[in-house]
């Protein structure tokens, strides 16, 4: 299993849309970035996922897992653009902030502090269990 991290704006797709969409989950589709992109190419059923508000909070709120492999975007014509499907898991007992984050020696190196603006980034697991520890209070 392999880990992620993917950024939304909460007044445009929030933690709580994602919880509201169930079993099904939604389609992360509107990302133009190539990397972004390539990332979810690399994703496979099951990966868990990081959900994080940017702009409006700037914190990890939930844990979502791929619940549909890369295809095509369906908000584009344009057959360069994939994306995958995620679904709700857990909240996070509580958010964990980019303050925090950065505050964070041990997370110095995670792309959300090194690659700040890339919207679907990979976490190590290392990361992954450290992040999950703050968010319980450890």
């Amino acid at each position: 299993m392999a880990y992620w991290l993917m950024k939304s704006e909460p007044d445009v797709f929030s933690w709580d849309d994602l919880v509201a969409k169930g079993e099904k989950g939604e389609e992360w589709d509107g990302v133009r970035n190539y990397q972004a992109r390539n990332n979810m190419k690399a994703m496979e059923l099951g990966d868990r996922v990081f959900f994080y508000h940017s702009n409006i909070g700037k914190e990890i709120v939930g844990i979502a897992e791929v619940c549909a492999l890369a295809h095509p975007d369906s908000t584009t014509e344009d057959e360069r653009w994939e994306c995958v499907d995620i679904r709700a898991v857990e909240p996070l007992p509580r958010p964990v902030t980019l303050a925090e984050i950065k505050a964070t020696p041990e997370l110095s190196e995670m792309a959300l502090v090194k690659a700040m603006r890339l919207s679907v980034q990979p976490v190590t697991e290392a990361e992954w269990t450290f992040v999950c520890r703050m968010a319980k209070g450890d």
